[in-house]
């Protein structure tokens, strides 16, 4: 016995050792990257609700401070990474990188963290001329909000490929330790990645459209892609449903925490006076077709991807559309207006006695044939945008720089 004792006492410094050791596997600059994805996430949904809650803003507004942040840590690590290793790194650093430009060598994820950062920052100058020159935007989608919001993604999904090209080269070579830190991180970036995603498509996301079809043609549209191909492409299990949980919690986290601060409206015409930051959307429920991803992609991933397609949209679908639909009815009814859910919140520019502000509107409702109609379309763009989903998670599992 005594001799296990202090076998075990000889083991235990050497093993911790071994698992700090292999924890550094995992580049600092891949941390820093999934970081600078969740100041954008939060940057994102803080600028949204200033918008809806001051109005004008500078070019050095908190909000967009936080997301310059994100590009900034972003690039700086991101560079730093590459130009150590162009320079400076061993042969064998450099045949586990990509070669640009016949000088750089990096990962596929730093140099699209790069790239982003350098479209974000080019942005913001871009951005507060084109306030100067034509006033407020009219639309979401202004030409340096596009240049401004391609930044956010190619870091995104930059932080993303990082983390899961390390557990591609290493594979089976990981310590646990390591393999929890990279399951996490792949959790984080996905899940922020996610937020993304819905915030580009969320003027079809209204809560006052949410029965009616063209909410979920969209939605079929823009994040089965993303959900689909992160699950396919997880060496984990759980990956779309943990991906889904990090957006909830993000997005509910800001609807919660935002109105704890002050503010008010600074452009007129002001409709609706308040002296809290109106917070965004409350996130879809997300979590349920989430399950049924991960669920139906480790019973048959192997089987043929059209039919493996076929069964994730309607099983998407059919789960999805009927959570939802009773969610936004909780949401609309008396019980849905307190602070858990956000409801009391309101633009200042909005009229605070509109008859549909508390109710789905008349035109945005779906019925009978022409809701199972609707469906049995969203449904089939579902089958193609899942389909391409599994063609980007394949390649995503096949990452290795």
């Amino acid at each position: 016995m005594k001799t296990n004792y202090s076998t075990l006492t000889l083991e235990d410094p050497i093993r911790t050792e071994i698992e700090e050791s292999s924890i550094r596997v995992i580049p600092t600059f891949i941390y820093a990257s999934v970081f600078a994805s969740f100041c954008i996430a939060v940057g994102l949904q803080w600028d949204i609700s200033w918008h809806m809650s001051v109005g004008r803003d500078g070019l050095f507004s908190p909000p967009h401070l936080a997301i310059y942040l994100g590009a900034i840590i972003s690039g700086i690590f991101s560079g730093v990474k590459v130009l150590k290793t162009s320079f400076w790194g061993s042969l064998e650093e450099k045949q586990q990188t990509i070669k640009f430009w016949g000088v750089f060598h990096g990962s596929l994820g730093a140099m699209f963290c790069i790239w982003g950062a350098f479209a974000m920052l080019t942005s913001a100058p871009f951005d507060d001329w084109w306030h100067n020159t034509y006033g407020l935007d009219v639309k979401i989608l202004s030409p340096p909000h596009a240049v401004l919001g391609l930044g956010m993604i190619m870091i995104q999904f930059g932080a993303l490929v990082s983390v899961i090209a390390v557990q591609n080269r290493l594979g089976k070579n990981l310590q646990d330790k390591t393999k929890t830190h990279l399951h996490w991180l792949y959790a984080l970036s996905s899940g922020f990645l996610l937020v993304m995603g819905y915030t580009f498509f969320a003027e079809y996301f209204f809560l006052s459209r949410q029965h009616h079809v063209l909410t979920y043609q969209v939605a079929m549209a823009s994040l089965p892609i993303l959900m689909v191909s992160v699950a396919f492409a997880s060496p984990y299990k759980w990956a779309a449903t943990k991906m889904a949980i990090v957006y909830t919690l993000l997005m509910a986290g800001m609807v919660w925490i935002l109105p704890l601060f002050p503010a008010e409206p600074k452009l007129s015409p002001v409709y609706n006076y308040i002296t809290r930051f109106q917070p965004f959307h409350f996130p879809f429920i997300l979590v349920v077709p989430a399950l049924v991803i991960d669920i139906i992609i480790a019973k048959w991933k192997n089987s043929n991807k059209w039919l493996l397609a076929a069964a994730i949209s309607i099983g998407f679908v059919l789960s999805f559309v009927p959570a939802q639909w009773y969610f936004a009815d909780l949401q609309m009814s008396e019980y849905g207006r307190g602070w858990f859910f956000g409801r009391y919140s309101l633009p200042y520019f909005a009229n605070p006695d509109s008859p549909y502000r508390y109710i789905f509107h008349p035109n945005y409702i779906s019925q009978g044939w022409d809701l199972v109609k609707g469906l049995g379309i969203a449904a089939l763009i579902g089958l193609v945008t899942t389909r391409l989903a599994l063609s980007w998670g394949n390649w995503m599992s096949q990452v290795k720089r």
